[in-house]
């Protein structure tokens, strides 16, 4: 009993980073429309930037963390200002040709030995160490994860219901033209949409990374599994990504262990193959 809850913990923790990303990618789907494939570029970004605080301004954990998500946030916002926006009229092809374009300029600018080179990155855990919880042996680390991932989606949850600014990313995402008859700024929403995911994903990145090794290539990985969520879940609900991004961890921590650590990816998806087969339109509704 004791082995199945601490790969319960470890599916929680994996699932709250999930699910920060798979939020942000889903709000942008269902505010603007866009399949953002470079997504992940911005999470393998906000991982980079809190190890390029950590190490270079000497900072600590948490403002590392905030300057990351502060940064990628910024340059998700400056995205949709300059490379989203202006293909809004196009065909569907020409934002995700460009989205896909951005993923993999900022892999080769990380990669570039000039900026971080090909080598992959290590962070040091900020509170190392290990906890006994009923039997339970956990790292900090991972507790750290759960808490922070569980605070941040209350926050967004908060902020999206009861705030005006997020009232109006809700009227948008419902109807983006009638948005825009009522008097909404549709183009501050959009970037602020943006400026939001790409936050998350920082968030996500900094959390995972003193566990996991930090490359140029995180972020491809992270994108086919967030896509995963994001159709699992319902494509543009926040609902459904959380339930999404907790039912692919818990399917490839569960599936690794009693079948095999090698075919964890591969039983996820499979997951998602079956689910979809069930129910082709997704576990949810769209719907913020």
């Amino acid at each position: 009993m004791s082995t199945v809850l601490q790969q319960l913990f470890n599916a929680l923790a994996l699932g709250g980073v999930y699910a920060l990303v798979a939020l942000g990618l889903t709000l942008v789907y269902g505010v603007m429309r866009v399949p953002n494939f470079a997504h992940g570029g911005l999470y393998m970004l906000g991982a980079y930037l809190t190890y390029a605080a950590l190490t270079s301004l000497k900072v600590g954990f948490l403002p590392a963390l905030l300057l990351s998500a502060l940064g990628v946030a910024l340059l998700a916002a400056l995205m949709e200002r300059v490379i989203f926006h202006p293909l809004r009229n196009a065909p569907h092809v020409h934002p995700m040709i460009a989205a896909i374009g951005v993923l993999f300029f900022l892999e080769a600018l990380i990669s570039h030995p000039r900026v971080f080179g090909p080598d992959f990155k290590q962070i040091a855990e900020p509170l190392p160490g290990i906890v006994n919880l009923g039997g339970v042996t956990l790292t900090w680390q991972r507790l750290l994860i759960i808490a922070a991932s569980v605070l941040v989606m209350l926050g967004l949850n908060y902020f999206l219901k009861r705030t005006l600014t997020g009232a109006t990313i809700e009227a948008m995402s419902q109807n983006r033209e009638g948005a825009r008859l009522v008097g909404i700024n549709t183009n501050r929403v959009g970037m602020l949409t943006f400026a939001i995911s790409g936050a998350l994903a920082a968030v996500a990145a900094s959390l995972i990374a003193p566990i996991n090794a930090v490359t140029p290539s995180m972020g491809e990985v992270m994108n086919l599994k967030v896509f995963a969520i994001i159709i699992l879940g319902g494509m543009g609900s926040v609902p459904g990504a959380i339930v999404g991004a907790f039912l692919l961890a818990f399917t490839e921590v569960f599936g690794g262990f009693y079948i095999s650590l090698d075919f964890a990816d591969v039983i996820g998806f499979a997951m998602l193959v079956v689910v979809l087969a069930l129910r082709p339109q997704g576990l949810f509704r769209k719907g913020t």
